[in-house]
């Protein structure tokens, strides 16, 4: 039987699910896959409409004036970072359902630490850790203005567009990682990509996931231990120990999966953490790689899948590039 691929977007909206594999389909092979590649589309679970065709996806990187979007008027000082904190994390209690009227009532008095219940506190340090490497980058500037720390180039924008494009990407993975595990969006998240698997006719497997995919395909290959072939993750929270804390088993390979690659920029907030080998046995199963990803909030998912060290592996089992 042909290979075939699977992936498993993360977070945020998207446009229609044909137009985002082929998306997909060419940042990886250079050219529409066709029935040999499939997108486990669980958008319409959080999002009544899909994103407009090729319009801009700021949780990708796309090249949107990030100043428009801020909460604040352009060149406005940002809110403190203890307050986007716990305005995100209200927030998100909101749209999952589990805040009542008087939390988020009292938001704009209580201290953060006072309104995290023990099962979300460690989601709430992770999205705290997010905010402060946001903050870090954004005061990193432009490329003249190197550190020590952050050599890589920084975002073309006034500080103030940084931050707020930093923010958005911060903001909503958060609101979409709390939804899968607080808000009860989690199991048919999972279904969503159990049912792409189980079309599958057989022949090698590719799985890729992205940002909160990654975790959706990490848990459902972990329930089924169906055979794979390749497990590709990029831009994952699942090497973060906040996150790891709420998977439903403890951090391993699953069973069925012979290699995985997990690939991340040191500037992608959602990647907060970069190595996987030292928590998921069988560590000679897992080869972890820093790339470079230029998108303006260096989470994009072209990007990512264009990097070399991404694609080759995966083109290998289809074969001359995937044609």
């Amino acid at each position: 039987m042909p290979p075939s691929v699977v992936y498993v977007h993360g977070n945020g909206n998207k446009v229609r699910p044909e137009l985002l594999k082929s998306q997909w389909d060419t940042a990886l092979f250079g050219h529409d896959m066709g029935a040999a590649s499939r997108m486990a589309y669980w958008a319409p679970l959080r999002y009544p409409e899909p994103l407009p065709d090729f319009g801009p996806d700021p949780l990708d990187g796309a090249p949107e004036r990030a100043e428009e979007r801020a909460d604040v008027p352009a060149g406005a000082a940002p809110e403190p970072a203890e307050d986007f904190v716990a305005r995100t994390l209200e927030e998100a209690r909101l749209e999952a359902g589990t805040a009542a009227a008087e939390d988020a009532a009292a938001a704009e008095d209580a201290a953060v630490e006072e309104r995290v219940r023990p099962d979300e506190s460690a989601l709430a340090d992770w999205l705290r850790d997010m905010t402060y490497l946001a903050d870090t980058l954004a005061e990193a500037g432009a490329p003249e203005e190197p550190t020590a720390a952050l050599p890589l180039e920084a975002l073309w924008l006034p500080r103030s567009g940084r931050t707020a494009l930093f923010r958005l990407l911060v903001q909503h993975a958060f609101k979409d990682v709390y939804a899968y595990f607080f808000g009860g969006a989690g199991p048919a998240m999972r279904e969503v990509v159990a049912r792409t698997l189980d079309g599958l006719d057989g022949g090698p497997l590719v799985v890729v996931g992205h940002s909160l995919g990654t975790i959706i395909a990490y848990e459902v290959l972990q329930e089924q231990g169906r055979p794979v072939d390749l497990l590709v993750t990029v831009g994952s929270p699942l090497a973060v120990s906040e996150v790891q804390d709420h998977l439903a088993r403890p951090p391993a390979v699953p069973a069925g999966v012979a290699a995985w690659r997990n690939a991340s920029d040191l500037r992608d907030l959602v990647a907060l953490d970069h190595t996987l080998r030292p928590e998921y046995a069988p560590q000679e199963r897992i080869t972890d790689l820093l790339v470079v990803n230029d998108s303006r909030n260096h989470h994009g998912i072209a990007q990512y899948l264009s990097q070399r060290e991404v694609r080759e592996p995966v083109q290998r089992i289809f074969g001359d590039g995937g044609g």
